[in-house]
């Protein structure tokens, strides 16, 4: 599986498809990154949270019970 580091690391991602693209997002930085393959989205996004944590001296944040929670419809946009 492509994303083995960032579940040993403690992060998460949430990974879906807009048009032809894969799109995988950390869920607990603001990193994400896009590719053709699911896999490949992974790795990208892989290789952008090190690039994002190689500078920082940033404490990973935990996050416990995520929850996928669909929100209603009335946001003004299809």
């Amino acid at each position: 599986m492509a994303n083995k580091n960032i579940l040993k690391s403690g992060l998460h991602a949430l990974v879906w498809k807009e048009r032809k693209l894969f799109v995988a997002k950390c869920v607990e930085v603001e990193v994400a990154s896009q590719a053709k393959t699911r896999s490949q989205a992974l790795t990208n996004l892989e290789e952008a949270v090190e690039l994002y944590f190689e500078d920082e001296k940033v404490k990973t944040p935990t996050l416990s019970h995520l929850e996928l929670i669909p929100l209603s419809g009335k946001l003004g946009y299809a």
